[in-house]
């Protein structure tokens, strides 16, 4: 399908009024969410030493902000929800900016890692490449990018208030090596059940040369 930027707006601007609408609920019912493995599954494959330079792309209420601090990074959020920005910022210290995803304005080569867990389904498909080349540009050369999204047949659409496109690995594959990363891992989260019961894609990527 082929949005126009009305569409593309409608798209960002419904989602995100969802997500304002439901901050506080959503804040406390993922505060207690484990993503200790795609937390380590970023860092083991960044080249460096702490503390390292890190995005977490997609913040929401901060909880990961806090862990990356805990751990030693140096944070930065980054949102399109108001409410979710404040809450970050409040819950974690970090900086946090405010950025439509479509609508990017991102410093060239200042990121060791990006963590992106369960947001870039969000970015339309026809989209998606030019986003992917700005999170490639503003890692430092060799710098790794950390994605989790739930899987799909390529579809995308509606579900409820929220617009997804729901990628499988191999179309996953296709489009980060086309905006310039190699694959270094990927797995299916939760960990330990069937794959019909895993709906989680995660995946890491090292920004090439």
């Amino acid at each position: 399908m082929k949005h126009t930027p009305d569409d593309l707006q409608q798209i960002t601007a419904t989602t995100l009024d969802h997500y304002n609408s439901v901050a506080e609920g959503f804040r406390e019912g993922t505060r207690e969410h484990d993503v200790s493995q795609n937390i380590a599954a970023l860092l083991r494959h960044i080249q460096g030493e702490a503390p390292l330079q890190i995005l977490d792309f997609g913040c929401g209420p901060g909880r990961d902000l806090q862990t990356f601090t805990r751990l030693g990074h140096t944070a930065v959020g980054l949102d399109g929800s108001e409410q979710f920005a404040r809450m970050a910022r409040e819950d974690s210290g970090c900086e946090v900016w405010q950025q439509d995803f479509l609508k990017l304005d991102l410093p060239a080569d200042r990121f060791d890692g990006i963590f992106a867990n369960a947001v870039l389904f969000h970015v339309p498909r026809q989209e998606l490449p030019r986003v992917l080349r700005q999170l490639h540009g503003t890692l430092k050369p060799g710098g790794v990018l950390f994605s989790s999204n739930p899987r799909g047949d390529n579809q995308e659409g509606w579900n409820g208030p929220r617009y997804g496109a729901y990628h499988d690995l191999h179309a996953w594959q296709q489009l980060l090596t086309e905006a310039g990363f190699v694959e270094l891992e990927h797995y299916y989260r939760p960990a330990g059940l069937p794959r019909e019961q895993q709906p989680w894609l995660a995946s890491v990527w090292r920004k090439s040369a």
